[in-house]
């Protein structure tokens, strides 16, 4: 940076050591990229990576529920991806169908999208309303898409409506006793920035 801050004697001491408490915390646990701001060192906003959502997302898989004790349906791999027109992600899994009626196991994919939102309850950016977009079988297995759509869309209600992707630390939302918290959340083409603002 090349602009100087000129800053009074008497604050020197006290900004020195708050850089060092927040680079030391930094050095402890890494966050996400951040847009700092000067004074009083509070970011702007975090702005959360792909890979991060996806990691967040990789822990309820893979999953495998019996749906009208008929139907086996096992969910793995999941992609996620960012739609920054719609302001939404979306997450593409594969699907697997097994049942007493078929003669062998159907597989496939199916996507879904969700809104983002911030839960303030546990201070975490979560999925919210998870939709099914489409579901896509293989052979024998169109026949049931209806059914196996109506299963995706139940499963990924119970699974991700209201999952987080990403957790705030208190010191996070917090400098010099005054409190902060996630405001506007927009879906970019590689990331999810969320705004801090004072509460």
């Amino acid at each position: 940076m090349t602009d100087s801050v000129s800053v009074a004697p008497g604050r020197r001491g006290f900004l020195l050591a708050a850089m060092v408490a927040a680079a030391t915390v930094g050095a402890v646990a890494p966050w996400p990229v951040q847009a700092v701001s000067i004074f009083p060192f509070m970011p702007k906003h975090y702005t959360f990576s792909q890979q991060q959502v996806l990691a967040a997302v990789q822990r309820k898989f893979p999953y495998q529920r019996t749906v009208s004790q008929v139907f086996e349906i096992a969910l793995t791999n999941p992609v996620v991806g960012f739609l920054a027109d719609s302001n939404r992600v979306s997450v593409r899994l594969d699907i697997r169908l097994a049942s007493p009626f078929l003669t062998q196991p159907v597989a496939g994919v199916f996507t879904l999208t969700s809104q983002l939102a911030y839960d303030s309850t546990n201070h975490a950016v979560v999925l919210k309303s998870p939709t099914v977009e489409n579901v896509s079988l293989d052979g024998q297995g169109q026949a049931y898409t209806q059914q196996v759509s109506a299963a995706a869309a139940m499963l990924s209600t119970q699974l991700l409506d209201n999952y987080p992707v990403y957790t705030f630390k208190p010191e996070q939302l917090q400098f010099a006793g005054v409190n902060y918290e996630p405001g506007t959340i927009t879906v970019l083409t590689n990331g999810i920035r969320v705004e801090i603002v004072e509460k």
